[in-house]
């Protein structure tokens, strides 16, 4: 840590160009002139405690934070005592916001970016502006810090050695079952995103297609209400009327059961025919969701096809 303590901040109001300084338990802290390009700071995912000093001495030593809501990051701001030029950068401004920082950038301008909260690029428009940004030549420096993925998986007690971010699920019912059911062939942890008014729906779905896996919902990470809930998802569904549905959710779903293998749609069908021959549906489904490794609700529809068509051919077992 480079910073030094002074007896005052002698900041001159928030113009880019004062003296650099941020407050830590007490002590006004001098920082450094942040060099040039672009500088990936990860910001509190819900405690504001959450920063490192890395990510304070630059946010006090940038020329400008770029921010998706200038009230949020404000809030951060005003915690630590830095006075910081915000400009808004987010998905509704990025395509006008890019050029100016680029022009800035190539000014010898030193930007931060941050998202509202955690690490920014993730499920945020920053992606395109860093790519902008190394097409450029512009150096771009990350600061890794708090992430919501890596606080839920580290929580959740499953596997984390593989896992696979998804990010929000689609929004409508039909898209977002069929979007699970092939996140249910992947042999790793899921994570993923969900919103308090979606949740109960999206662990309904869930219990349909993984529900023998075991999970966790993890809501307000880091924050005072934070609850994380862990059982098999079947389980987690079931009790979805008792979860309180505000704040801001990570699921975090384990994956398939060890040697697990999944079928192809060749083998499901020739291994529903066979049990459809001697087995009522319900017992040809169990069978194959046992040794399939696909979802239930995927086995089901197509055991419902499948009887349909034996029945109508009235198949005698010979193919």
């Amino acid at each position: 840590m480079r910073a030094k303590a002074v007896s005052t901040n002698t900041t001159e109001g928030v113009t880019g160009t004062s003296a650099r300084t941020f407050s830590l338990g007490g002590h006004v802290l001098t920082a450094p002139k942040a060099a040039p390009g672009l500088h990936l700071v990860a910001t509190p995912i819900g405690n504001l405690g959450d920063i490192t000093l890395r990510a304070l001495e630059t946010l006090a030593g940038v020329d400008i934070i770029a921010c998706e809501d200038t009230r949020i990051t404000r809030r951060l701001t005003e915690r630590y005592a830095i006075a910081a030029l915000l400009k808004p950068y987010h998905e509704h401004n990025a395509a006008l916001a890019r050029p100016k920082i680029l022009e800035r950038l190539a000014q010898g301008t030193s930007i931060a970016l941050v998202s509202d909260a955690g690490t920014p690029l993730i499920s945020d428009p920053g992606f395109k502006l860093v790519r902008e940004v190394c097409a450029a030549g512009h150096q771009v420096i990350a600061l890794p810090g708090p992430s919501s993925v890596l606080a839920a998986l580290a929580v959740a007690a499953l596997p984390t050695d593989r896992f696979y971010f998804e990010g929000f699920l689609p929004s409508k019912e039909t898209a977002r079952r069929a979007r699970l059911t092939e996140l249910a062939r992947i042999d790793a942890t899921l994570v993923m995103f969900e919103s308090g008014n979606r949740v109960q729906d999206t662990l309904a779905d869930l219990a349909g297609i993984m529900g023998a896996r075991d999970a966790a919902i993890c809501r307000e990470m880091t924050k005072m209400h934070e609850e994380v809930r862990r059982a098999p998802v079947s389980e987690l569904a079931r009790a979805a009327d008792t979860l309180e549905t505000r704040g801001e959710f990570v699921l975090v779903i384990g994956p398939p059961a060890a040697g697990t293998q999944i079928m192809t749609e060749h083998e499901l069908d020739d291994l529903l025919r066979s049990s459809l021959r001697r087995d009522s549906v319900k017992d040809a489904v169990a069978h194959a969701v046992e040794l399939s490794g696909r979802p239930r609700r995927e086995i089901y529809a197509r055991a419902l096809e499948l009887a349909k068509e034996i029945s109508a051919r009235g198949d005698d077992g010979e193919d």
